[in-house]
């Protein structure tokens, strides 16, 4: 007969015991031999389970923004190819020995919704070398990731070529080959004249040294939010930095492509950047971003108006940050509303430097 002290001596001892395995050092937990067939699936069938229950709250935008493939496609390439492989690019003898292996993706995206895929970008998978997102504040990166990897599959090796590789151009400076290596995978998104590759991506051509260096120390410090940047930022060695960001500062800015936007949306953001908003405490934007703005100001004149629109709904939420100055356009981009903002950033895109 068991009696409840029976219990008790085995529910003391059960962890000692395991304990003392523990010390032991008998378990084996070397990659070679891989896992038990249970203990595959039971592992995979946890981790299935938690992420379908995690991803039931996460509500996908109904409209994710086509410009976001690009930089979608370069973060891909730079942060996960190498584990997951690519159209047209093999993994190598070390990833395929990882226990456990890396999916190849073109074999398993189908098995798993936007949101279960939104979930394992955003927050990552224990105990597989799945990291998080980079930061925990930038969902618009995350669905961009994800429509990415919709598109991925299935797609052929020149497609996905384009998509992350600027094409070689008579415009590249020379210099170390360390500096032409960090200014090809800047040029990835950016392109080689700063023009930018997509709407989402800024105009790095003729922003000040200052404004440009700054943004790269930011990023890679982690203290402006973007997983796209803050992984490139701190691939590339910190001694280039100001190399880089004078090369940028130093190309010709592109004209302004035309501005889809009624003459009336035009007038308002016009008069919001030279008048302001006195009643909602929104000052003149050209007050600061004017041709008198100082060197660690950006100049919006001409850029691309989708990214300006989602750098204020950033500084409005109170996710960009890493300047000193950051926090003088938390209130102009709060006292916006969401046409204001629209118009702001139509009127600023229609401008030539």
């Amino acid at each position: 007969m068991i009696r409840w002290k029976h219990v008790l001596l085995a529910a003391i001892a059960a962890p000692l015991l395991a304990l003392l395995v523990a010390w032991s050092g008998v378990i084996y937990i070397g990659a070679t031999g891989g896992h038990w067939s249970i203990t595959n699936w039971f592992l995979h069938y946890v981790m299935r389970q938690s992420i379908a229950t995690y991803a039931i709250p996460v509500e996908e935008p109904e409209i994710i923004d086509p410009g976001l493939l690009v930089p979608a496609a370069g973060h891909f390439q730079q942060g996960c190819a190498f584990c997951h492989g690519a159209p047209g690019e093999q993994r190598s003898a070390t990833v395929m020995k990882m226990l456990p292996q890396p999916p190849d993706l073109t074999t398993v995206l189908s098995t798993w919704s936007d949101e279960e895929l939104f979930r394992i970008v955003r927050n990552g998978v224990r105990y597989s070398g799945m990291p998080a997102w980079p930061t925990q504040e930038r969902d618009d990166e995350v669905w961009g990731l994800v429509a990415f990897l919709r598109q991925m599959n299935g797609m052929d090796a020149e497609t996905y070529q384009t998509l992350t590789q600027q094409p070689a151009s008579g415009n590249q400076a020379a210099g170390s080959v360390a500096f032409e290596r960090a200014l090809s995978a800047c040029a990835a998104c950016h392109n080689l004249d700063g023009s930018g590759r997509s709407s989402v991506i800024p105009i790095l051509a003729g922003q000040s040294e200052t404004y440009l260096l700054n943004s790269l120390h930011a990023y890679a410090d982690g203290s402006r939010a973007s997983g796209y940047m803050q992984t490139a930022a701190t691939l590339v060695d910190r001694a280039l930095y100001a190399e880089l960001a004078a090369y940028f500062a130093a190309q010709t800015e592109p004209a302004p492509p035309p501005v889809d936007a009624p003459n009336d949306v035009l007038e308002l953001g016009r008069r919001i950047a030279e008048q302001g908003l006195p009643d909602k405490e929104v000052p003149a934007c050209l007050s600061c971003h004017g041709s008198t703005r100082k060197a660690a100001y950006p100049s919006l004149d001409g850029q691309h108006r989708d990214y300006l629109v989602r750098q204020l709904v950033l500084f409005a939420e109170e996710h960009r940050g890493g300047t000193p100055f950051n926090h003088l356009m938390i209130r102009p981009a709060k006292g916006l509303s969401e046409p204001e903002r629209e118009a702001v950033a139509a009127y600023f895109a229609s401008r030539r430097r």
